[in-house]
This record gives C-alpha cells, sequence and structure tokens, in this order.
C-alpha cells in the first residue's frame, strides 16, 4: 500500500472511519463496520458488522482480506494486537481533542486519494464551529455538567469540553477534559455539587441515561440542574464518536440542551 496504490479493502473498527470514507465519497472501499456504527445508514445496510467495540471476529475479519484496518484509541489495543498477529496492516488513532479530529479527516483523505476533499470538508467544519462559537460570544455562559458513565462517574471528553464551549456552555471539568484515560475523568459527587451546574448532559456511552436517577443521588436534588429539571439526554453515537458526527448532529443537540 503506497500514496500510488491507496488501500482499497478497509475495515472500520469504530463508526468515525466509515462515517468520514462516505463523506469523502469513498464509501465503496469499506469492507466491515462496527456494530455500533449508525452514521451514515448505508453503511450498515450494506457492510459486514465485525466487531464491536472492545472485541471483533478476527477471523472474520482476516476473512475480508482488507489492505487496512483502522481503528480507535487504547481500548482497542487488545483488538488491534490480535490483527497484527495475523499479519494484518493496522492503523490505530488516538484522537481526543477538534483539532486532532480534524488531522484525522486530513490523513484519511490523503490515504484514500483524496486530499482535496478533505480539506474542503475541514474547511466547512471549522466554518461551522467559528458561526456557532460567534452566536454565543459575549452572552452569559450556563455551567455544564456532561457524564459519559454514572457509575463510576466519568465526564467529558476533550472534544466534548470543547464543543460546550463553541455551544456557549461552561464545562465545571474542563481541565479534567484534557485527561487521555478515563480514571482521569472521574468527579466526586462532592465536586459536582460544589460546582452547582446548572445544566447536566448525560450520554451513556451505548445505553439509555435514565433521567430522573440524577435527583436520586444523594444531595443532587438542590443542584440548579436539579432542581430546575434542565437535564438532557444526547445518543452516544452523535456526541461521544470523535468524527463529524460530534461536529455536527452532536454539537447542534449539545446547544439545544444548553439552551434549552
Amino acid at each position: 500500500m503506497t500514496q500510488s496504490d491507496p488501500p482499497r479493502r478497509i475495515v472500520c473498527l469504530t463508526e468515525e472511519p466509515t462515517e468520514i470514507l462516505y463523506a469523502l465519497g469513498e464509501g465503496k472501499r469499506v469492507v466491515g463496520i462496527s456494530a455500533w456504527t449508525v452514521r451514515p445508514p448505508e453503511a450498515r445496510e450494506d457492510k459486514p458488522i465485525v466487531c464491536a467495540f472492545t472485541g471483533g471476529n478476527v477471523d472474520r475479519i482476516c476473512e475480508l482480506e482488507p489492505d487496512l484496518v483502522i481503528g480507535f484509541s487504547d481500548i482497542q489495543a487488545d483488538l488491534a494486537s490480535k490483527l497484527i498477529a495475523r499479519n494484518q496492516q493496522v492503523l490505530i488513532f488516538n484522537q481526543r481533542s477538534i483539532e486532532e479530529i480534524l488531522d484525522v479527516i486530513l490523513v484519511l483523505g490523503r490515504m484514500v486519494g483524496r486530499e482535496g476533499k478533505a480539506k474542503d470538508l475541514i474547511k466547512g467544519y471549522r466554518a461551522r464551529l467559528a458561526k456557532i462559537a460567534k452566536r454565543h460570544a459575549g452572552a452569559a455562559r450556563p455551567k455544564v455538567y456532561f457524564e459519559e458513565w454514572p457509575d463510576p462517574m466519568i465526564s467529558g471528553i476533550q472534544w466534548v469540553s470543547e464543543l460546550i464551549g463553541i455551544a456557549g456552555g461552561e464545562d465545571i471539568f474542563a481541565d479534567k477534559a484534557r485527561g487521555k484515560l478515563a480514571k482521569e475523568r472521574m468527579p466526586t459527587s462532592e465536586e459536582v455539587i460544589a460546582a452547582a451546574p446548572e445544566v447536566i448532559v448525560a450520554s451513556w456511552c451505548g445505553k439509555p441515561v435514565k433521567l430522573d436517577s440524577f435527583a436520586q443521588r444523594e444531595l443532587w436534588d438542590e443542584m440548579p440542574a436539579v432542581r430546575e429539571g434542565r437535564i438532557h439526554e444526547i445518543a452516544s453515537e452523535l456526541i461521544l464518536q470523535p468524527g463529524p458526527a460530534c461536529l455536527t448532529d452532536g454539537l447542534d443537540a449539545l446547544e439545544a440542551a444548553i439552551h434549552a
């Protein structure tokens, strides 16, 4: 596989490379996808599912004869290791910020010979982010607690924290958001209470959010967000996928929740 001979059979272990490749007009190169893939919907209709998030069917992936397998984060390290042991070419991204998400789009564009299209997409995303940020410039910023998991509590990852700021909110755990590992983003209940968030946004990484559970947590009922009922759910496929989804529909959902 070289620049003059780009990968023709790509297995995507997470949703975002699938969505990026389709956005580049190169969905035909995708030969296998994750079970969590919902964007674009046509991918799920005609591409075989070969993995979940932490694990996958190594034999099935190899049977597809990919010339590239793309994954995400340290959580897929074990699956990546098994594929490498089977002589597969594996590329693992670990994007955590908006800038890194845009970098991944550019890298994938270059790999499949669509650098120009990738740059156009990035330009469009940047313009969209700037337009939304400008809409909230100078306005009061509600304090936001974003919860990625309830037990143990995990607060928002870096790209989510950045999107909260663009959407006109103030992430109460912006300092924790830069932690590379989930354990670096585990606030205590006391920390959340002390921060007194005015809005709670939850996306529980693949399972439904129980909105009424927040009021049942000890001493949370007097928190402004809980007292005023400003608790919102965003589907994880919109906000917790570090690709086009979070920059578009995910950001729109965040903005709506923060300013509801």
